[in-house]
């Protein structure tokens, strides 16, 4: 199994704790495939800074290759965090840095690049919405965070990104089951091939229009023990589409019922594990200097109260 995260990648500071942390969607979703058993890959773009000298590094030393990764001058992404109560709570970001403002655009040889993989792992903070159409043709099969916002879910960005995802992931803990479901079913309608939910500590739900599968996730007992939640929802992607390729998920192949149930065990595994895991995967370094917040921010941090209240 082959895995490539393509896009974000970002320094996560906990203010509570003094440290920085490597992590952003795309990276953590290669980390935590290659842990799994996956080889993993990460394709993006670096900032030239001590955070991206500590993304690079961290990376790495997980096993995950950088080669065709680039550096650009400028600032890294950095998001600000604490915990509380075992779940972490945003407070702001910087924007993204370079990733976000300069991404990468598939040229020829990178698309083939792209293309020897069995899977490509995006998002919605990547800004690689519009390299999607390409890597839909690729023979890789494409995946899509959408993570929790409203602005992800409207018609207009759906019908964007849906007809070019075989995956799409929602964070949906503050919708109910109906809710979720009519939000999934609307994905796949769009053109996503399956559309996953991830709720928190309520079921797991996938649809691919047809076949409708939910899983309870796995609670931790004694909510004392979790370092924190960085990371779950990336784990349970991970576990989750790792458990697909291994039981022969492919274009020609689409999931039976009984994969799926499989795959969802597997996520709530992997999110399980990942709440005793210092931020998304460790390899933490002192802060760094301040970084200037976003317009962003006072909304971004809205939305993670809203989504954790």
């Amino acid at each position: 199994m082959r895995v490539l995260g393509f896009g974000d990648n970002i320094v996560d500071r906990f203010l509570d704790r003094g440290l920085d942390y490597p992590g952003g969607n795309c990276v953590n979703v290669a980390v935590f495939a290659h842990r799994l058993g996956a080889e993993a890959s990460y394709l993006g773009v670096f900032g030239d800074d001590a955070a991206g000298t500590l993304l690079q590094e961290a990376i790495s030393a997980e096993g995950v290759d950088l080669s065709r990764s680039v550096v650009r001058a400028g600032e890294s992404g950095v998001s600000t965090l604490q915990v509380e109560n075992g779940e972490r709570i945003f407070l702001g970001w910087n924007g993204g840095g370079v990733t976000v403002r300069d991404p990468l655009v598939l040229d020829e040889g990178l698309l083939s690049y792209a293309a020897g993989f069995d899977l490509v792992h995006s998002s919605v903070y990547s800004r690689s919405e519009s390299e999607l159409p390409k890597l839909a043709v690729s023979g890789a099969l494409v995946s899509f965070d959408l993570s929790s916002e409203d602005e992800f879910r409207t018609p207009e960005y759906l019908d964007r990104v849906a007809p070019h995802a075989d995956l799409v992931l929602l964070s949906c803990s503050h919708l109910d089951p109906d809710e979720t479901r009519t939000l999934l079913v609307d994905a796949v309608a769009r053109g996503a091939s399956i559309a996953l939910a991830t709720r928190g500590t309520d079921d797991a739900i996938v649809t691919d229009g047809t076949v409708t599968v939910s899983a309870p996730t796995r609670l931790v007992v004694d909510t004392a023990t979790i370092v924190d939640t960085m990371g779950c929802g990336d784990a349970f992607l991970a576990g989750f589409v790792v458990s697909l390729l291994g039981s022969g998920w492919r274009h020609a192949a689409p999931p039976s019922r009984e994969q799926f149930a499989a795959a969802l065990e597997a996520g709530a595994d992997a999110a399980y594990d990942q709440c005793f895991v210092e931020g998304a995967f460790r390899h933490a370094a002192p802060s760094g200097e301040p970084v200037a917040l976003s317009e962003e921010s006072a909304a971004a941090s809205m939305a993670s109260v809203q989504a954790h209240g």
